[in-house]
Protein backbone atom coordinates (compact mmCIF):
# COMPACT_ATOMS: atom_id res chain seq x y z
CA UNK A 1 0.00 0.00 0.00
CA UNK A 2 2.83 2.39 0.84
CA UNK A 3 4.43 1.67 -2.54
CA UNK A 4 1.33 3.08 -4.30
CA UNK A 5 1.45 6.31 -2.31
CA UNK A 6 5.05 7.13 -3.27
CA UNK A 7 4.72 6.65 -7.02
CA UNK A 8 4.01 9.92 -8.88
CA UNK A 9 0.84 10.01 -10.94
CA UNK A 10 1.40 10.11 -14.68
CA UNK A 11 -0.10 12.98 -16.63
CA UNK A 12 -2.33 11.96 -19.50
CA UNK A 13 -0.67 12.16 -22.92
CA UNK A 14 -1.28 15.45 -24.72
CA UNK A 15 -3.06 15.36 -28.04
CA UNK A 16 -2.49 17.60 -31.03
CA UNK A 17 -5.57 19.58 -29.98
CA UNK A 18 -3.97 20.32 -26.60
CA UNK A 19 -0.99 21.88 -28.38
CA UNK A 20 -3.04 24.38 -30.42
CA UNK A 21 -2.73 27.96 -29.22
CA UNK A 22 -6.00 29.61 -28.26
CA UNK A 23 -9.38 27.98 -28.18
CA UNK A 24 -10.53 24.89 -30.08
CA UNK A 25 -13.72 26.57 -31.32
CA UNK A 26 -11.71 29.43 -32.82
CA UNK A 27 -9.65 26.85 -34.73
CA UNK A 28 -12.86 25.20 -35.97
CA UNK A 29 -13.97 28.64 -37.21
CA UNK A 30 -10.59 29.39 -38.78
CA UNK A 31 -10.42 26.07 -40.61
CA UNK A 32 -14.00 26.35 -41.84
CA UNK A 33 -13.34 29.89 -43.12
CA UNK A 34 -10.16 28.78 -44.87
CA UNK A 35 -12.13 25.98 -46.54
CA UNK A 36 -14.79 28.46 -47.71
CA UNK A 37 -12.18 30.82 -49.14
CA UNK A 38 -10.30 27.88 -50.65
CA UNK A 39 -13.47 26.69 -52.38
CA UNK A 40 -14.05 30.21 -53.70
CA UNK A 41 -10.53 30.43 -55.07
CA UNK A 42 -10.82 27.00 -56.70
CA UNK A 43 -14.10 28.04 -58.32
CA UNK A 44 -12.46 31.27 -59.51
CA UNK A 45 -9.58 29.31 -61.05
CA UNK A 46 -11.95 26.78 -62.60
CA UNK A 47 -14.11 29.43 -64.27
CA UNK A 48 -10.95 31.29 -65.31
CA UNK A 49 -9.95 28.24 -67.37
CA UNK A 50 -13.06 28.73 -69.51
CA UNK A 51 -12.15 32.33 -70.44
CA UNK A 52 -8.49 33.13 -69.71
CA UNK A 53 -8.40 36.08 -72.13
CA UNK A 54 -11.54 37.64 -70.65
CA UNK A 55 -10.24 37.18 -67.12
CA UNK A 56 -6.89 38.74 -68.07
CA UNK A 57 -8.63 41.70 -69.69
CA UNK A 58 -10.92 42.20 -66.68
CA UNK A 59 -7.96 41.95 -64.33
CA UNK A 60 -6.36 44.94 -66.06
CA UNK A 61 -9.02 47.13 -64.42
CA UNK A 62 -7.72 46.30 -60.94
CA UNK A 63 -5.50 48.61 -58.94
CA UNK A 64 -2.53 46.37 -58.21
CA UNK A 65 -0.66 49.13 -56.40
CA UNK A 66 -3.36 49.65 -53.79
CA UNK A 67 -3.76 45.88 -53.42
CA UNK A 68 0.00 45.49 -52.87
CA UNK A 69 -0.09 48.31 -50.33
CA UNK A 70 -3.02 46.60 -48.61
CA UNK A 71 -0.93 43.43 -48.39
CA UNK A 72 1.78 45.36 -46.55
CA UNK A 73 -0.87 46.95 -44.30
CA UNK A 74 -2.38 43.59 -43.29
CA UNK A 75 0.95 41.81 -42.77
CA UNK A 76 2.13 44.71 -40.59
CA UNK A 77 -1.14 44.56 -38.68
CA UNK A 78 -0.66 40.83 -38.11
CA UNK A 79 2.83 41.51 -36.76
CA UNK A 80 1.41 44.06 -34.32
CA UNK A 81 -1.23 41.58 -33.12
CA UNK A 82 1.41 38.91 -32.55
CA UNK A 83 3.65 41.41 -30.80
CA UNK A 84 0.73 42.42 -28.55
CA UNK A 85 0.45 38.86 -27.28
CA UNK A 86 4.18 38.70 -26.60
CA UNK A 87 4.07 42.02 -24.72
CA UNK A 88 1.02 41.00 -22.66
CA UNK A 89 2.71 37.74 -21.67
CA UNK A 90 5.56 39.90 -20.33
CA UNK A 91 2.99 41.92 -18.31
CA UNK A 92 3.47 44.97 -20.54
CA UNK A 93 -0.25 45.61 -20.66
CA UNK A 94 -0.19 49.18 -21.92
CA UNK A 95 2.19 48.39 -24.79
CA UNK A 96 0.09 45.36 -25.71
CA UNK A 97 -3.02 47.53 -25.90
CA UNK A 98 -1.23 50.06 -28.10
CA UNK A 99 -0.13 47.28 -30.44
CA UNK A 100 -3.71 45.99 -30.64
CA UNK A 101 -4.93 49.52 -31.34
CA UNK A 102 -2.34 49.78 -34.11
CA UNK A 103 -3.36 46.42 -35.56
CA UNK A 104 -7.05 47.38 -35.59
CA UNK A 105 -6.26 50.83 -37.03
CA UNK A 106 -4.36 49.21 -39.89
CA UNK A 107 -7.42 47.01 -40.44
CA UNK A 108 -9.41 50.22 -40.91
CA UNK A 109 -6.76 51.51 -43.34
CA UNK A 110 -7.15 48.28 -45.30
CA UNK A 111 -10.92 48.81 -45.45
CA UNK A 112 -10.55 52.43 -46.57
CA UNK A 113 -8.28 51.37 -49.42
CA UNK A 114 -10.72 48.61 -50.38
CA UNK A 115 -13.61 51.12 -50.44
CA UNK A 116 -11.47 53.34 -52.70
CA UNK A 117 -10.90 50.34 -55.00
CA UNK A 118 -14.64 49.65 -55.15
CA UNK A 119 -15.31 53.34 -55.83
CA UNK A 120 -12.83 53.20 -58.75
CA UNK A 121 -14.76 50.25 -60.22
CA UNK A 122 -18.07 52.08 -59.74
CA UNK A 123 -16.68 55.06 -61.67
CA UNK A 124 -16.00 52.68 -64.56
CA UNK A 125 -19.49 51.15 -64.21
CA UNK A 126 -17.91 47.81 -63.33
CA UNK A 127 -20.29 45.68 -61.30
CA UNK A 128 -20.42 42.06 -60.24
CA UNK A 129 -22.39 41.40 -63.44
CA UNK A 130 -19.87 43.01 -65.82
CA UNK A 131 -17.91 39.77 -66.22
CA UNK A 132 -17.53 36.51 -64.25
CA UNK A 133 -14.12 37.79 -63.10
CA UNK A 134 -15.82 40.66 -61.28
CA UNK A 135 -18.44 38.35 -59.81
CA UNK A 136 -15.62 36.49 -58.09
CA UNK A 137 -13.67 39.67 -57.38
CA UNK A 138 -16.54 41.28 -55.47
CA UNK A 139 -17.59 38.04 -53.80
CA UNK A 140 -14.13 37.07 -52.55
CA UNK A 141 -12.80 40.51 -51.66
CA UNK A 142 -16.15 41.56 -50.17
CA UNK A 143 -16.33 38.42 -48.03
CA UNK A 144 -12.75 39.07 -46.95
CA UNK A 145 -13.60 42.71 -46.11
CA UNK A 146 -16.42 41.42 -43.89
CA UNK A 147 -13.84 39.31 -42.06
CA UNK A 148 -11.59 42.35 -41.70
CA UNK A 149 -14.49 44.22 -40.07
CA UNK A 150 -15.08 41.28 -37.71
CA UNK A 151 -11.36 41.11 -36.98
CA UNK A 152 -11.16 44.81 -36.15
CA UNK A 153 -14.07 44.39 -33.71
CA UNK A 154 -12.36 41.35 -32.16
CA UNK A 155 -9.05 43.22 -31.78
CA UNK A 156 -10.82 46.13 -30.08
CA UNK A 157 -12.60 43.73 -27.72
CA UNK A 158 -9.42 41.88 -26.79
CA UNK A 159 -7.64 45.19 -26.21
CA UNK A 160 -10.40 45.98 -23.73
CA UNK A 161 -10.45 42.48 -22.14
CA UNK A 162 -6.74 41.97 -22.57
CA UNK A 163 -5.81 38.77 -20.81
CA UNK A 164 -3.25 36.75 -22.80
CA UNK A 165 -5.72 34.03 -23.75
CA UNK A 166 -8.14 36.56 -25.27
CA UNK A 167 -5.31 38.19 -27.21
CA UNK A 168 -4.13 34.81 -28.45
CA UNK A 169 -7.61 33.93 -29.72
CA UNK A 170 -8.09 37.35 -31.34
CA UNK A 171 -4.65 37.28 -32.94
CA UNK A 172 -5.34 33.79 -34.30
CA UNK A 173 -8.45 35.06 -36.08
CA UNK A 174 -6.54 38.09 -37.37
CA UNK A 175 -3.77 35.87 -38.74
CA UNK A 176 -6.43 33.90 -40.64
CA UNK A 177 -7.60 37.18 -42.16
CA UNK A 178 -3.98 37.94 -43.14
CA UNK A 179 -3.48 34.49 -44.62
CA UNK A 180 -6.62 34.70 -46.73
CA UNK A 181 -5.51 38.04 -48.18
CA UNK A 182 -2.02 36.68 -48.89
CA UNK A 183 -3.76 33.96 -50.95
CA UNK A 184 -6.33 36.27 -52.60
CA UNK A 185 -3.85 38.94 -53.65
CA UNK A 186 -1.72 36.90 -56.06
CA UNK A 187 -4.60 34.84 -57.47
CA UNK A 188 -6.95 37.76 -58.14
CA UNK A 189 -4.53 40.61 -58.81
CA UNK A 190 -1.40 39.01 -60.26
CA UNK A 191 -2.20 35.67 -61.90
CA UNK A 192 -1.75 36.21 -65.62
Amino acid sequence: MQELATKPMQEPAKSVLDELPGELLMWVLIISELLVFGAGLLAFLGVRLTDPAGFAEAQEHLNRTSAAFNTIVLVTSGFLAARALHLREQSKRRSARWHLAGASSLGLVFLAIKVFEYWEKAQLSITSESHPFFTFYYLLTGFHAAHVIAGVVILVLVAWKDDPQNIEVGASFWHMVDLVWVLLFPVIYLLA
